[in-house]
């Protein structure tokens, strides 16, 4: 991978734990030199991520809609940052420039993110390895949804397997490099559930 797209919250809860998974992400991402794309920000779980791959001599390509800029919580530290219109454009362009995706804590923008890009995984329209940083179990419970979907048969077995899980950054990425990214169709064929 070149470069991975980072879904996170634009607030940081204060984590030690967390600051520092974000610090070795940082770590693993430049000495890989690997581009970090993200939504622009200079705040929150954002701006730590790009001011820690900034201040390690890597390169960060933020994205961020124009409305967004208006309420001056863009970065103007960063390598690039692309202004769009819109919210839509903004998840188009992060995927267009990135190799793999990954998220990390956040709120209901970063899992709309992540969930409308692991759709568009499924339904073939990009094959970017998928991960997720679950740090400090902050996703248990949504990784236990998605094993109830599987088990209520409204997701794939093979196309649960595409969501890479990780407490561990370095992990994580390496899973990401090595995945063979294969998803099945998503409609069931046999619909006989009697």
């Amino acid at each position: 991978m070149r470069s991975i797209c980072i879904f996170c919250g634009a607030n940081f809860n204060g984590d030690p734990v967390l600051k520092q998974a974000i610090e070795t992400l940082a770590d693993v991402m430049v000495s890989k030199k690997i581009t970090l794309i993200y939504g622009g920000g200079n705040v929150g779980i954002m701006g730590l991520l790009a001011d820690a791959v900034m201040g390690r001599g890597g390169e960060v390509i933020g994205v961020m809609p124009k409305f967004l800029i208006d309420k001056e919580v863009g970065h103007t530290g960063i390598t690039k940052l692309h202004i769009v219109d819109n919210m839509h454009q903004r998840k188009q362009m992060m995927n267009d420039l990135c190799d793999g995706i990954m998220m990390l804590p956040g709120g209901i923008g970063t899992l709309e993110e992540f969930f409308e890009v692991l759709t568009w995984l499924q339904l073939g329209l990009h094959n970017h390895p998928v991960g997720i940083l679950n740090v400090n179990g902050f996703y248990d419970l949504l990784l236990q949804q998605m094993d109830a979907m599987v088990e209520q048969r409204y997701l794939k077995p093979a196309n649960r397997k595409l969501i890479l899980t990780s407490a561990d950054p370095i992990e994580l990425v390496n899973l990401m490099d090595n995945i063979i990214i294969r998803p099945e169709e998503v409609w069931f064929k046999d619909q006989n559930f009697t």
